[in-house]
């Protein structure tokens, strides 16, 4: 079953994506959220059919000290949106520091600052779904 991480963001939403084991993940692609996040959850809905993904897992971007701030707060209503357009499953996933270890990844591939800022989403998305694909894969069920 293929599995859709989702980096959250006002802006732009990263998404990745697993392959059908569930051991790697890819970069998909970012969507521009345009209007509200109802329509942006329904762009994501239509990818995770077409890509035949059985759940979600979504950057839940806690604080340092473990507490949950406003920029959680958004995510977390993001899942119950995401949760009601596309019917699958959305956990959430620590992604501290993802935005930045992605930004610092592709600084230190060459990347020209304009080509990161259009990337950087996505690989922050990368980063998130490796991340529970590898918990996954030490033997921790889904949570």
């Amino acid at each position: 079953m293929r599995i859709l991480g989702v980096d959250f963001g006002e802006k732009r939403i990263g998404l990745a994506l697993s392959d059908p084991m569930g051991n790697f993940a890819q970069p998909l692609e970012a969507v521009v959220v345009e209007g509200d996040l109802a329509e942006a959850a329904e762009k994501i809905g239509a990818l995770a059919r077409e890509y035949e993904a059985g759940e979600i897992v979504l950057g839940l971007p806690r604080n340092m000290d473990d507490t949950l701030g406003k920029k959680a707060e958004q995510a977390l209503a993001f899942r119950d949106v995401l949760v009601e357009k596309t019917g699958l499953p959305v956990i959430t996933w620590d992604e501290r520091l993802s935005t930045r270890q992605a930004e610092r990844h592709l600084r230190e591939t060459g990347w020209s600052r304009r080509r990161r800022m259009k990337r950087v989403d996505m690989v922050a998305a990368q980063i998130i779904l490796q991340g529970y694909l590898d918990f996954r894969s030490r033997g921790h069920p889904s949570r």
